[in-house]
């Protein structure tokens, strides 16, 4: 694991008397912080969290806490992850703020990218911990790095990280049975002037089921690739050639490609991309087609021409979080053929305990050329063997949820963690 030179604090003793305060009881030193911890895009094991740092109360709301931790990450080129801490000052702590950093490596366990968040985290507190009561029973120690290799550092991969994946299943009853294979292989390299993305994956899927009218066996596959070479031209400013691969029973297509330059216009410098990001993407493209069954524009081949616009916003905020993408997508030989998409999710805490989660995608369709001719059967409109005419296609979800209570979550209780009301 990649450890720089750090701070570590830690409590000698294993319980500080954190006891609630009353309200309206006022103190020249706080007992002790009340801190909040939001890890908005990755996993944080809070209840280990909680059991290591003792030195602080951990409160279920922002409005309750001394301190907001806001955590963002977003993924390295040797595949590890950026976790990015910011510790943000409520009520008197208000207008401090801090920023920490960890990185993870692809090869780390989970345990040891669990033990990196908590050091940083504990790094992180320290600022505001050192004036509440809680200091007098902090002890600081310093763990000496090792010395730094001689000469230069070699890579024999040259910054490439290569990922292999393989899975399956099978299910099978006395009248119906089910195969899924799946696999992909990527390769990528990420350095600070240039980035390369290629990445290879199919699927193959099949069933069989006894109707009334016999036996009937339903085979697909899919197979799709991508590849990407981007440039950084400015801290604001991105040039990349990309290319997308396609086979697909569902879309009708034998093999379908598209190619083209991108230019990317970022509002914010690429080094905040963890808290915010609005990005302005255009690309033109050469699309090629060949059909599995001629279309019902009497095509079995055809190029064509085409270009598409991206916007694509996104923020980590306190009061919580926002992603969401506009696309717009247009044959040139034929302007009435276009595709507009507009996606998202925001996750808003409308007050004290109550927090709304709204997603959704909605998507006007005028460029399905790759319809086929000879139509499908109902069996195959049931079984969904391949994508049906259709002028729009939508998808919503939400959920409101609101807890009340306690507001401190300093106990960890993991007593028959399984036992539940599944059992039928």
């Amino acid at each position: 694991m990649n450890r720089p030179i750090t701070l570590l604090a830690f409590v000698a003793a294993s319980s500080l008397g954190l006891a609630t305060r009353a309200p309206g009881q006022q103190q020249a030193a706080l007992e002790a912080l009340d801190v909040f911890l939001d890890c908005q895009n990755f996993y944080c094991d809070f209840d280990h969290i909680r059991r290591e740092i003792v030195f602080v109360n951990w409160v279920r709301d922002r409005q309750d806490a001394h301190v907001h931790i806001l955590g963002t990450s977003q993924p390295t080129g040797g595949g590890g992850r950026e976790l990015t801490f910011a510790f943000i000052g409520l009520r008197q702590f208000a207008g401090r703020a801090d920023t920490l950093r960890y990185v993870s490596r692809n090869t780390d366990t989970q345990t040891e990218i669990r033990d990196g968040q908590l050091q940083t985290i504990k790094v992180g507190l320290m600022r505001f911990v050192a004036q509440t009561q809680a200091r007098e029973r902090l002890r600081i120690t310093y763990q000496a790095a090792a010395e730094a290799p001689v000469g230069e550092v070699r890579d024999p991969w040259n910054l490439w990280v290569f990922t292999l994946n393989f899975s399956g299943n099978a299910f099978g009853e006395q009248q119906q049975a089910f195969t899924y294979l799946n696999g992909s292989v990527t390769a990528n390299r990420t350095a600070q002037n240039i980035k390369i993305n290629l990445r290879l994956s199919g699927s193959y899927n099949r069933s069989s089921q006894e109707l009334s009218t016999g036996p009937y066996v339903n085979v697909t596959h899919s197979f799709s690739g991508s590849d990407l070479v981007a440039w950084s031209l400015s801290p604001h400013w991105s040039f990349g050639l990309y290319s997308a691969q396609n086979s697909s029973t569902y879309y009708n297509q034998d093999f379908a490609i598209k190619a083209g330059p991108v230019l990317e216009y970022n509002l914010y410098p690429y080094d905040q991309s963890t808290r915010r990001q609005l990005a302005i993407r255009y690309n033109p493209q050469l699309a090629g087609f060949d059909y599995e069954q001629e279309t019902i524009f009497f095509k079995t081949k055809e190029t064509l021409p085409a270009h598409r616009l991206d916007v694509v916003l996104s923020a980590q905020q306190p009061w919580g979080q926002v992603e969401t993408q506009a696309s717009a997508v247009q044959f040139l030989h034929d302007l009435g053929k276009y595709r507009l998409t507009l996606s998202g999710g925001i996750e808003f805490r409308v007050f004290r305990g109550l927090n709304l989660s709204l997603n959704g995608e909605v998507e006007r369709i005028k460029d399905q050329l790759y319809l086929s001719r000879a139509g499908l059967t109902d069996e195959e409109i049931l079984i969904r063997r391949r994508q049906l005419g259709t002028d729009f296609r939508y998808f919503t979800f939400f959920r409101l949820s609101y807890r009340f209570g306690s507001k401190f979550a300093n106990v960890v209780n993991s007593r028959m963690p399984n036992i539940g009301f599944n059992e039928f």
